[in-house]
């Protein structure tokens, strides 16, 4: 028998891994997938465990799940990790789990991080989860819609995990000043809503709750009757900074600039720039953000406010010229002017519909009249013949059509009538009818 070290007594391991739950009874959150009568729950207690994917941010307890899992069924458990393992790992789990099958035995293969697999590895498991050789549970905090080959997504029902609420996350740390695999043998005295204060720094994370517990805890002072006194500003050393969550490849990079670009769509200022530091503070490149701002000031605010691109330009050039911290405010200058601007979309409308037609009609020929007549030839193919030069008229334009004529009809630029915009409409339609009245003078 090996010997048991200092370093392997439960009392050294972390906080979290102490606590870790058991039992369905002692696991936090998820009441969606796990309340009496909810669908994982009588799976689980019916041991009618299939292949499934755990989605769901950090901290919120994929990998305590599938243990519980392993403890409930009648089935032998590998614990995978998509980190360490490679393709012969993979091969070498599978034929152990075939020799399980031919002994009558079910085996569930739990792929930690199973994102972090390239699509042949992933490719590895397919064959034994269609031929029934393994369960897979595969845990991930990334959208597996991206992350997951579609064959092997397709075999996995996927059930979503959600952060834990300030409520759960209280719930956890006053169990562990009471448990005796916690705190519970000592006295500690904490300020009153110390515990909401952490639970709510950990944003929705089981993991950080119970590291900040225990750091602050660990970091109090100790009085001469043996009790534990934690101060506020031990809890301010702990939780200066937090760590957002946030993959600039992942999907959370897009629901925020999702939700950035939404709420300037909904001329909602403050959600615009909460939405800005969000991004700002986890690390986005400020250009990244400068290039989308650009790209709504022409397509959500248009002509209704043609200052709006200035602005955006403006922004970008100071990002790049300066970086951050400090272009955080132009940024800034740029989210709450595109909010505050007149919106029309009538600019990317007439593109999308101009670029419709450019993809799927035919491609007409350029009319004569628009071409150059470059060569003598091109001349007497008649290349340039009946061109209007539109300064040689007062009005500065004709009624010349400029459309293939099986399209003359077609309109895309339908101008709003918010901000400048409605200067523009009442000019485009000006010209649009006199060009009809000389066309039907000619």
């Amino acid at each position: 028998m090996e010997q048991m070290t200092l370093f392997d007594r439960p009392a050294s391991q972390p906080l979290a891994a102490r606590l870790r739950p058991e039992t369905l009874e002692d696991f936090a959150g998820q009441k969606h997938l796990l309340g009496e009568g909810k669908v994982l729950r009588r799976l689980i207690e019916g041991d009618q465990i299939a292949s499934m994917i755990f989605w769901g941010p950090p901290g919120v307890g994929k990998t305590t799940l599938a243990r519980i899992i392993a403890r409930r069924t009648k089935s032998a458990f590998i614990d995978f990790s998509a980190v360490t393992s490679g393709i012969k790992e993979i091969r070498s789990v599978m034929q152990q789990a075939e020799d399980n099958r031919r002994f009558g035995e079910r085996t569930i293969v739990f792929v930690d991080e199973i994102h972090r697999f390239n699509k042949a590895q992933q490719d590895a498991f397919l064959p034994f989860v269609e031929k029934g050789s393994i369960i897979l549970i595969g845990a991930t905090t990334e959208n597996p819609s991206f992350e997951v080959n579609a064959a092997l997504l397709s075999r996995c029902k996927v059930f979503v995990l959600q952060a834990l609420s300030v409520e759960d996350l209280t719930g956890l740390l006053t169990h562990a000043l009471s448990d005796p695999r916690g705190f519970g043998g000592q006295e500690i005295d904490l300020p009153d809503g110390m515990l909401e204060k952490i639970a709510t720094f950990a944003n929705g994370d089981a993991r950080v709750a119970l590291s900040t517990l225990e750091m602050v805890v660990l970091n109090g002072e100790l009085d001469g009757e043996g009790r534990t006194r934690v101060t506020e500003d031990a809890l301010e050393q702990c939780i200066s900074k937090k760590s957002l969550l946030y993959d600039k490849g992942g999907e959370e990079h897009y629901n925020l600039i999702s939700a950035l670009h939404k709420s300037m769509r909904n001329s909602d200022a403050d959600a615009a720039v909460y939405w800005l530091a969000r991004m700002l503070e986890a690390g986005e490149d400020p250009i990244y953000i400068a290039r989308r701002v650009t790209r709504f000031a022409s397509e959500d605010v248009g002509l209704a406010d043609p200052r709006a691109l200035e602005q955006a330009v403006a922004a970008f050039q100071a990002c790049r010229l300066i970086g951050m911290p400090e272009c955080s405010v132009h940024l800034t200058q740029a989210v709450v002017y595109m909010a505050l601007a007149p919106k029309s979309n009538a600019l990317y409308a007439a593109y999308l519909g101009a670029r419709d037609d450019a993809q799927k009609e035919l491609a007409e020929p350029v009319p004569l009249h628009l071409r150059n007549a470059v060569t003598g030839l091109m001349k007497k193919l008649d290349y340039g013949a009946g061109y209007q030069y539109a300064h040689d008229f007062d009005e500065k334009m004709t009624a010349m059509t400029c459309l293939p004529e099986s399209m003359a009809e077609k309109r895309y630029y339908r101008p709003a009538g918010l901000g400048e915009e409605a200067q523009f409409k009442q000019r485009f339609e000006e010209i649009a009818a006199w060009k009809q009245a000389h066309r039907e003078e000619d």
